[in-house]
């Protein structure tokens, strides 16, 4: 990789502050990685990508573009705990001493998950397979998400937080929002006075963002996230900064609303089909994401099937019932 190529992808979002499109080996093809070098103000580095030689080379030509290396990162924000957005949050953190900040909500729960993944992998895997994912999957997903693993070199010390505070970014003041849904803790960055969202993975232009549930997340992502969709409508940003197919998207609002439509149409579909016939989450993924998917792809089937079944029974409008000789739960009316 050269260093024209990443360079070429810096681009000016307001004052200091660029996006940059760092490779990762995932459909999406790049994250946005969000670098300030204020006048006045620590140096600051919003998400990090995935630690992978090609994105570590991509960062370090961003920031050279700058004027800048690694030690010279002092603040790194993080969105959210998915590898994509937090795995090389350790090496900015070991490499100039930047404090890694994130919401204090997913410190808790997403990050914590790095530190104990060897000890929660198996309570992870039990709860694919109370929800029907068959035993050769189960061998993939522990392989793949070991991959995923290697990839994440977590922060030693996290600073959090909270919603409703202020950081100053780009010589500007942001307020911190809660946008949880597609992760538990999922931060953003509202500036009002130009209109202004830093929305990572809260929504995206060209996909749904993923919204699953998993064994250590809250019990309603759905409803978390049909309230995050609420939320970004009533805030009508002119300009959302996002994590995938950005960095730029307009027409948040609008999008908002498709993706609330999107998810009645989604649940809509799970409370027929399992009134029609009782079926485990897994089974339900199969007639709802009807297409060939390779291990990750089909785990994150599980998990978004899932978060709509389980939206529904905590709503009352379907139930679930463990199946003892098949070792697993089945939803149905």
């Amino acid at each position: 990789m050269t260093a024209s190529e990443p360079n070429a992808a810096l681009t000016p979002i307001v004052g200091t502050l660029h996006a940059l499109q760092v490779p990762i080996p995932y459909p999406m093809k790049t994250v946005t990685v969000l670098l300030d070098r204020p006048e006045d103000g620590p140096v600051t580095m919003i998400d990090t990508a995935l630690d992978t030689p090609e994105a570590q080379a991509a960062i370090e030509a961003g920031l050279k573009a700058l004027g800048l290396g690694w030690t010279d990162v002092e603040r790194a924000i993080i969105t959210h705990h998915h590898p994509d957005h937090y795995g090389l949050a350790g090496v900015v953190e070991e490499r100039g001493g930047a404090d890694v900040q994130m919401l204090d909500v997913e410190i808790g729960r997403g990050e914590r998950y790095w530190h104990l993944w060897e000890e929660w992998l198996p309570g992870h895997l039990k709860h694919m397979r109370d929800h029907g994912l068959p035993a050769e999957s189960l061998e993939g997903m522990g392989a793949d998400n070991r991959r995923g693993r290697d990839r994440v070199q977590p922060a030693q010390h996290v600073t959090p937080l909270r919603e409703g505070q202020n950081v100053t970014l780009a010589g500007r003041d942001w307020e911190v929002l809660w946008l949880p849904g597609h992760a538990d803790g999922h931060l953003g960055l509202w500036n009002a006075e130009d209109s202004l969202l830093i929305a990572g993975d809260a929504i995206l232009p060209r996909i749904s963002p993923n919204i699953g549930l998993y064994a250590y997340t809250r019990p309603d992502p759905l409803g978390d996230y049909l309230q995050t969709l609420g939320k970004l409508e009533a805030l009508n940003p002119a300009q959302a900064v996002v994590g995938h197919h950005g960095p730029v998207m307009t027409g948040v609002q609008a999008r908002a609303r498709e993706l609330r439509g999107h998810h009645h149409e989604r649940l809509d579909f799970i409370k027929a089909e399992a009134g029609r016939e009782p079926r485990s989450a897994y089974d339900l993924s199969l007639a709802m994401f009807n297409r060939d998917l390779n291990v990750s792809g089909r785990r994150f089937a599980l998990a978004e099937t899932l978060a709509h079944a389980e939206h529904l029974r905590l709503l009352g409008q379907l139930y679930r019932t463990w199946q003892e000789e098949e070792g697993r739960w089945i939803y149905h009316a």
